[in-house]
């Protein structure tokens, strides 16, 4: 089955003795071992805070990252910025990302966020985007990369990470650890991403009224629905964000 190519996303290549030692000590998920497929992890700042989303495929000799590409130069940045003496290396390599729907093709692997999101593939021949993928991300909540996550303001449990397999809460230390940890175990999460039913529409980021309460922001739409960043305590009956109404059933 053929997929399309993902004309927005570069691939780095992390090589030498010690990548393996070093990525799983940044990153908020272990890269797994050859053969257990993609693995979608973060970058987080020392305060917690997203810097950029990525999948790793562990393939023995080195370790690919599949990430947007408006971050790719500064996320290359930032992890040479952590390699100090390690023997590792980090280059573009130039390998197109194919994604696509149904089932996986030989070397393709399943999107792991989830199964609605179908597979995607590095290094193989593909056709023209033209699958609605924001129709899929608000069906599922999946959060995109500058859109609903924001480098140096988004929490990656607010986002859905843990419903995405995006965090390892066993793995031990990586940056942003503490944080994240005292999220997961010491707080009940009061804001973050979560699916509502909109009528009408507006900018992307348009702020979400209760009343003359802020609630929060609207984010991707598509269908009569839209992916919203709520503030749970006062999302309630119909809301109003800019010409839209906006209502959430919580579960």
């Amino acid at each position: 089955m053929q997929g399309e190519v993902a004309t927005d996303r570069t691939v780095l290549r992390i090589g030498g003795a010690d990548r393996v030692k070093f990525l799983h000590g940044l990153v908020t998920r272990d890269v797994g071992a050859p053969g257990d497929g993609l693995r979608y992890s973060a970058l987080l700042s020392p305060q917690g805070k997203y810097l950029a989303d990525f999948f790793l495929l562990n393939r023995g000799e080195d370790i690919l990252l599949d990430v947007k590409t408006d971050l790719a130069q500064g996320l290359a940045r930032r992890l040479m910025m952590y390699r100090l003496r390690a023997n590792v290396a980090i280059e573009e390599c130039g390998m197109s990302v194919v994604r696509g729907l149904g089932d996986a093709p030989e070397g393709g692997f399943i999107d792991p966020r989830d199964v609605s999101l179908g597979w995607r593939g590095y290094g193989m021949a593909g056709g023209t985007p033209g699958i609605d993928w924001d129709a899929l991300r608000v069906a599922a909540c999946i959060p995109e990369t500058g859109i609903e996550l924001i480098p140096d303001d988004s929490y990656i449990l607010e986002c859905g990470f843990d419903r995405l397999s995006g965090v390892d809460h066993r793995k031990g230390c990586y940056v942003g650890q503490e944080v994240t940890a005292r999220m997961k175990h010491k707080t009940e999460l009061r804001k973050g991403l979560v699916s509502v039913a909109i009528d009408g529409a507006a900018p992307v980021g348009t702020e979400i009224m209760a009343g003359d309460k802020p609630v929060g922001r609207l984010f991707t739409q598509s269908g009569g629905r839209a992916i919203a960043y709520l503030r749970f305590d006062r999302a309630e009956g119909v809301m109003q964000a800019g010409d839209a109404k906006v209502t959430w059933k919580q579960s």
